[in-house]
Order: structure tokens, then sequence, then C-alpha cells
């Protein structure tokens, strides 16, 4: 295994991404950040905080789970796991920004949209992932991307975050 970012990377990046959230949207009074599960919602959490700062307010945040809208749910012989969503009633005119560690085919994406749909018409959607790997299945894309790198697809790349596994860092392994 070898590693991509450490703890002080995914800060420095994370900020700059609020950073770039708010430049690219002139502020943040029509934003709603949106983390898909699990690692996502932390990542989501910490670009709030980091855009409250800057603002000096506070973001629209919610949480987002995509279980029950996977592509691959009647391929499975595991029992799917579903968490909360937690999303204001109505997202219309909203521009969400929706939250994950790593973009890679594009299908949990791709899930997260049919989700956020059900929730009412946003004025806009835009991606932010940790890191983006290629490899896409779908044309999906990542507005905001703190690492984008060129991986094998017998490689893995695995997120931690010290909410879920007391620990900051971004890993490639192989598979």
């Amino acid at each position: 295994m070898r590693q991509l970012m450490d703890a002080d990377m995914i800060g420095r990046s994370l900020k700059r991404m609020a950073h770039e959230i708010l430049e690219q949207n002139r502020g943040s009074g029509s934003l709603l950040v949106v983390g898909i599960h699990t690692r996502g919602v932390n990542l989501a959490q910490r670009l709030v905080r980091y855009i409250d700062e800057i603002e000096g307010g506070e973001v629209a945040t919610g949480k987002l789970d995509i279980t029950l809208y996977r592509d691959d749910l009647r391929h499975t012989a595991v029992q799917p796991v579903v968490r909360s969503t937690d999303l204001p009633p109505d997202i219309t005119g909203k521009t969400v920004i929706l939250v994950d560690d790593v973009l890679f085919t594009g299908r949990t994406v791709r899930a997260a949209l049919d989700a956020l749909i059900d929730f009412g018409r946003p004025a806009a959607i835009r991606l932010a992932v940790l890191v983006d790997r290629g490899h896409r299945e779908l044309p999906i894309r990542a507005d905001y991307a703190a690492k984008e790198i060129s991986t094998a697809k017998d490689e893995q790349v695995v997120v931690r975050l010290r909410e879920v596994d007391g620990k900051d860092e971004v890993l490639i392994k192989k598979s």
C-alpha cells in the first residue's frame, strides 16, 4: 500500500475546495451541501465547517442514503444496510453540492442524482470528491476534486477518515 494523501493534505484540499465552491457560486446563500453515506457525509460536514469559517454564516447540509437507488441491488446476495437520509423537505431552487469520497465508475453518483430528484428540483447539482480515480462507466465528472489520479483497474483507493476509521489518510493498494 502506498499513501496518496495524509491528514494535512486532506485538510488543505478541503479548505481549497471550500474556497472554490464559494467563488464559483458567489457565496453560500443558495448552497445545500449533501454528503453520500458514509464517508461523503463526514467530508461534507468538514466542507461546511470551512465554508462557514470563510463566510461567517451557516450553510445548509444534509445526508443522503443511496442504497435503494443502486443498480446492483438485485445482483447481490447480501441484505443492504439502509441508513438515514436527512435533507430539507424541498430542495427546489438550491445549488446542491453533492459530496463523496471517491469517484470511480460514476454509478454511486447516478444513484445519488436519482435520490436527490425525489426531494425536489434543485437549480443545479455539483459534485465534490476527495479523489477522482478515473475509469468512468457513465458520463459523470467531478466539479471539485481534491486529487485526480490515474489508477489501474486492479488497484483500490482506500479513504480513511478520523470520524469513521480513527485517522485521516488516502491509500492505494493492489486488489
